[in-house]
């Protein structure tokens, strides 16, 4: 079994026919990985026995006929903590940590029936753009192993367009879910910050950070973020907003006549790719064609993002990494000769090197005589971008553009360069640091490799993107290509 001919209808369809049941679809998802997990290297951790006794317990219980989710099986990020999985947020530091409790969205997911079937690869505490930080191994592109998946969900979304499971949960800091969605040709969404609880996420950047899925196609997108998000009394940053059934209306029925759609001319400028400008270009003239408008906007201060979310990012990074001190729990050197040892030994061999770059830009970001001329410019910045797509937003839909400015490059590529793998994130961070939705779908490729469409929409607003990128995904082929797994020739 792969999924990558099959959506949640068609599964569910047969899962309530009895065509096939969630042991025997779980037992096969598990072949499957074992059988192409040697090339993708995405996951970190295995959950088969309890994978198959949940299976088991479905199947009596009956499978839901009402929920497209009941028996489907699941990956999920590796800094999402699951009651008795280790989970690592693929980091030493946390290399044998089994939490106690689950996070809130696995909770949601399990209350909907599906199967978690493991834990999934990423940069070491979801800092990087390429999945190379992870500290236990390195995952391929499903397209071309030779390439980097994106990051930091990079193996959620390896793992979903390799066609090992058909929905992961991933986490999007900044541009952590959409540009691994759209280096492997699959669905990522980064819902309105605030949507999704984040309680039970290994903490990055707090106010930026947000769980979401990566699916294969935008209506089972839609059905996934249904059931995970909400309000939740344990996390006071989660909106009391009602959520609304995304799947609604992505039918025969959906249209994007009459939307006003913005293309921000700073998207398609300097030091984006041919191939990425001409494919965005072409999805705008598909819109054009299906009825809406598309006209340039500009959002002047997009170029100081990078520079504003790294100060942001980092130096909440450094506040929540805090914790990780050797003495509670996680990893903790040996051969110590005092307290300080305990501290400087652990967090030494514990932390990779990205990790303890974040930490350092952060901590000096935030030290007495540096934090007005830092932190405190940098969230006047991050107004300013806000403000960019207020202004924007007045009289548009939402706004379309590249997820990445590049199709996935060579891994080992970039790794050494912090400064040019920090610039790939250029136009994913800003829809981060104004808390907007934004999503990835497959609008093209160059030299064989997938390129993303981001869509980006007004806060709470996930609706008109799932319906703009649905009635896209049914007018073009690019979604059903599949990647002949181990890449290109």
């Amino acid at each position: 079994m792969n999924y990558l001919d099959k959506d949640l209808t068609s599964l569910h369809e047969d899962l309530v026919s009895g065509k096939i049941t969630a042991e025997s679809l779980t037992k096969e998802t598990f072949a499957n990985i074992k059988k192409t997990d040697e090339t993708t290297q995405a996951f970190l951790n295995l959950n088969e026995d309890a994978a198959i006794k949940n299976a088991q317990a479905i199947d009596q219980a009956g499978i839901d006929a009402d929920n497209v989710l009941s028996g489907i099986p699941v990956a999920i990020k590796d800094n999402l903590v699951t009651e008795g999985l280790t989970t690592t947020a693929a980091s030493k530091m946390l290399e044998n940590f089994k939490p106690i409790y689950s996070a809130t969205a696995v909770e949601k997911l399990a209350a909907k029936q599906t199967i978690n079937v493991g834990k999934v690869n990423m940069d070491e505490f979801a800092m990087g753009g390429s999945t190379e930080n992870s500290a236990f191994k390195i995952t391929k592109n499903a397209w071309d192993a030779t390439k980097v998946p994106g990051g930091s969900s990079g193996g959620s979304a390896a793992a979903v367009a390799s066609g090992q499971v058909p929905v992961a949960l991933g986490s999007d800091t900044g541009g952590s879910i959409r540009q691994p969605a759209s280096f492997n040709g699959v669905v990522g969404m980064k819902p309105t910050y605030g949507r999704v609880s984040r309680w039970g996420l290994i903490a990055f950047g707090s106010s930026l950070d947000q769980i979401g899925p990566i699916t294969r196609t935008v209506k089972d997108n839609a059905a996934v973020l249904t059931a995970i998000a909400g309000h939740d009394e344990h996390d006071l940053t989660s909106s009391t907003k009602k959520v609304p059934d995304f799947t609604a209306g992505l039918d025969d029925s959906a249209s994007v006549k009459g939307m006003k759609i913005g293309l921000p001319k700073e998207f398609i400028g300097e030091g984006v790719d041919a191939d990425v400008k001409a494919a965005i270009l072409a999805a705008a003239d598909k819109f054009r064609e299906l009825g809406a408008t598309v006209d340039e906007v500009s959002l002047p201060h997009n170029k100081y993002g990078v520079a504003a979310y790294y100060i942001i990012a980092s130096s909440e990074a450094s506040s929540n990494l805090q914790r990780f001190d050797g003495i509670r729990y996680g990893y903790r050197a040996k051969d110590v000769q005092n307290l300080e040892d305990v501290y400087v030994k652990s967090r030494s061999e514990g932390f990779g090197d990205e990790v303890k770059r974040r930490i350092m830009l952060g901590t000096y970001s935030l030290s007495a005589g540096f934090y007005d001329a830092y932190f405190k410019k940098a969230a006047q910045v991050r107004t300013l971008i806000i403000q960019d797509f207020q202004k924007v937003m007045q009289d548009h839909d939402f706004i379309m553009g590249p997820v990445a400015p590049t199709v996935a490059f060579t891994i080992g590529e970039e790794v050494s360069d912090p400064m040019t793998m920090y610039m790939n994130d250029i136009l994913t961070i800003p829809v981060n640091l104004a808390g907007l939705p934004g999503m990835s779908i497959p609008a093209g490729f160059s030299k064989g490799l997938p390129i993303g469409l981001q869509l980006i929409g007004k806060p709470f607003d996930e609706a008109t993107i799932y319906k703009a990128g649905y009635v896209f995904e049914q007018n073009t082929e690019f979604h059903k290509q599949t990647p002949e797994l181990g890449g290109q020739a």
